[in-house]
């Protein structure tokens, strides 16, 4: 399966920053952390739940790399939000990335 990047229109979605951020560990045994490959920094995840126009509410985990400027309870803005649809072994589900993850206050400065 080919890594083609989906990208997800956010206008119409409220996202809520429920856990703060944390490294992203691609080995619980040895403690590795995930690593940026052009740029070396450390890939975080944010969990939010994600709310649409319908009021529908899901929980969804975001990469971003380096460290974003959220916390729990922040409305926030995923910048940039492309979602990769993986399988295996049978199982598959959707990985979202950002490109920054910005709270909405900062982000509506910036006009994002």
């Amino acid at each position: 399966m080919r890594n083609i990047p989906i990208p997800v229109d956010v206008s119409r979605l409220q996202f809520i920053c429920v856990k703060a951020p944390c490294p992203r560990v691609i080995n619980r045994d040895t403690g590795e952390i995930k690593t940026d490959k052009a740029s070396g920094q450390t890939v975080y995840e944010v969990l939010c739940s994600v709310e649409d126009a319908f009021g529908k509410i899901e929980l969804v985990k975001v990469s971003v790399v380096g460290e974003p400027p959220v916390s729990p309870g922040d409305q926030v803005n995923p910048v940039g939000l492309v979602g990769y649809v993986w399988e295996l072994s049978g199982r598959w589900g959707i990985a979202y990335r950002a490109s920054a993850m910005l709270p909405a206050a900062a982000a509506e400065v910036r006009g994002v």
